[in-house]
């Protein structure tokens, strides 16, 4: 199994003698001399190589090596790296004999010096084989990954890192070519758009995995703008990569009991004011949407789920907008039943998926209020994230066993 190691601050040796290569990813207007800048001021008085799909701006600066590059694909809008990405960044650190790589996406700008330093240290100096950032994002913002990436790669690879589908990314030469070699597989089926899963995948070859804060990041809006597409497409590779690395997270153990897990979010001081949520969402239109699924997809739903599951969803529909809270239990057994669905199809994938999205937006819901509230029960955004990826940790057992011996508990 892979370690996990947070990191609060950066070293102070030098990255770029150790073979440093900063690969970016498109960036428009400003962004590229705002992030070479940002880069400077990061590696000071060193000779950094960076790469760039964009025209080199007339002055770089001097400590920056920046030559161009092509795409050998046409990129996507630029919200999530993808196979090609990962590829292509691994031709150029042969290509500059580099043993380490800073792989920055869009928008990266937003990353303060301090940010890039640490990233690339993790790697060069602390000798991990994946740094992966912790953003501090607004508790309104990546919803999609605290309520399904992240608590399941938590709970099957027993992995920490907050952010599984990062878009910034530092990784060793051998880290690299193991994310190409997953890659192209895809790129060589001309499809260079499908996502890669990297934590995961060095938690399966056993690299040592860090986890980097680096405070606030802008991130570009996906390409998908509704909510059905964009969650379709991220859960359907997501799905699909489990079922490929199914006899490895099958063996993988917790380095940590879900029991100490769950007191360690207890232990968890609360948010400041300023990150939590100071205003009542508005989450009626997600419950309406959840109530006339419930009565127009209850059939289908009954395809996957277990009748616990459909009582579980059959109080929910009924609770009242104040009193709306889907249990963690519940939506840690409904995605596991949608994984199991998937890999058994079912019913129709693109169905099944599409059936998935009502239930994510009644968790969202749910995860608003009880993190707006004002009650005894309310939790701040981070501490009901935590206890939520508990509660997958603990139902991993359900997942194992109904992977095993899917007919053992079908009627």
């Amino acid at each position: 199994m892979s370690s996990t190691q947070t990191v609060l601050e950066s070293a102070v040796s030098d990255p770029a003698s150790s073979g440093l290569l900063i690969s970016l990813s498109p960036l428009h207007g400003n962004a590229l001399e705002a992030t070479l800048a940002n880069l400077a001021q990061a590696f000071p008085n060193q000779l950094i190589d960076v790469t760039t799909p964009d025209p080199i701006p007339p002055t770089p600066a001097s400590s920056l090596r920046v030559t161009t590059y092509t795409p050998t694909a046409p990129a996507l809008a630029g919200w999530i790296l993808t196979a090609a990405d990962y590829v292509n960044t691994y031709k150029r650190m042969q290509n500059h004999q580099s043993t380490a790589c800073l792989l920055l996406g869009p928008e990266a700008q937003s990353l303060a010096p301090d940010a890039l330093r640490a990233l690339a240290d993790q790697v060069v100096v602390g000798n991990a084989d994946l740094a992966s950032p912790r953003y501090s994002l607004s508790p309104r913002d990546g919803l999609i990954n605290s309520a399904i990436l992240y608590p399941v790669t938590r709970a099957l690879f027993g992995t920490r890192p907050r952010y599984p589908q990062a878009i910034d990314l530092a990784f060793s030469l051998r880290a690299a070519n193991r994310l190409a070699a997953c890659a192209q597989k895809f790129t060589a089926a001309n499809q260079t758009a499908a996502f890669i899963w990297p934590v995961a995948e060095a938690a399966a070859a056993g690299f040592t995995i860090a986890e980097v804060p680096v405070g606030l990041r802008a991130l570009p809006p996906p390409d998908a703008l509704d909510l059905n597409s964009l969650l379709a497409q991220v859960a359907g590779s997501f799905f699909a990569d489990l079922d490929a690395k199914a006899s490895f997270w099958q063996r993988s153990r917790l380095a940590y009991s879900p029991r100490d897990a769950a007191a360690l979010t207890r232990a968890m001081p609360a948010q400041s004011d300023d990150s939590a949520m100071s205003e009542q969402p508005d989450v009626q239109p997600m419950i309406d949407s959840f109530r006339l699924a419930y009565i127009n997809l209850h059939e289908i739903w009954s395809l996957v789920l277990p009748p616990n599951s459909l009582l579980g969803l059959k109080k929910l529909s009924i609770m009242p907008p104040t009193a709306f809270r889907m249990p963690d239990s519940l939506w840690a057994r409904i995605v596991y039943d949608f994984v199991l669905a998937y890999r058994l199809r079912t019913i129709n994938r693109g169905h099944l998926l599409g059936a998935l999205t009502p239930l994510y937006l009644a968790w969202v819901a749910s995860h608003l209020l009880l993190s707006s509230g004002t009650s005894a029960e309310t939790l701040s955004p981070d501490k009901h994230i935590e206890a939520l990826a508990a509660a997958f940790e603990t139902d991993k057992p359900y997942l194992v066993a109904r992977w095993r011996w899917p007919d053992r508990f079908n009627p």
